[in-house]
């Protein structure tokens, strides 16, 4: 191979359109332009969407959603899963809060909890949490214990 003697193979290399060369070429006077207009002149750069000043598209279809900064949510424990941690032996004292289930790895500091009413406890049981929902708080109530909330 011959570096100097390199040609692209033939009908691989083809030539632009030579524009404004004459009526004759058929692609003189306005160059395939048009006439008049932003476009026609040289240095043109339109913003992207632009629409020739109509209202364009992004700003003329309805926008949605909404994000509420005082929204709350909360990780949730139905008494089921309660009873499991009690049963596992991962709570010692009769009390369950926050600070319990950070110690345990379930719950992240700043987090906030919710108790559901899915399940059977057995235990008599003090549990502190953020919300309870009325099943929950009817059966721990039930067995004796109390359904704190934490402000």
């Amino acid at each position: 191979m011959i570096l100097n003697k390199l040609t692209p193979l033939k009908g691989s290399k083809k030539k632009g359109k030579r524009l404004g060369r004459g009526k004759g070429s058929g692609k003189g006077k306005t160059s395939t332009r048009g006439n008049k207009g932003a476009k026609s002149r040289s240095g043109n750069t339109l913003k992207l969407g632009f629409e020739g000043g109509q209202m364009p598209l992004h700003k003329r279809i309805p926008k949605w959603g909404f994000k509420n900064i005082n929204n709350n949510t909360y990780k949730i424990f139905n008494l089921d899963h309660i009873e499991y941690i009690i049963n596992r032996g991962q709570v010692k004292c009769k009390l369950i809060n926050n600070k319990v289930l950070i110690q345990i790895g379930l719950l992240k500091p700043n987090e906030l909890f919710k108790i559901l009413g899915r399940g059977e406890l057995t235990h008599q049981i003090n549990i502190w949490a953020h919300k309870f929902s009325q099943k929950a708080s009817l059966k721990i109530k039930q067995l004796g214990g109390n359904p704190i909330l934490i402000r």
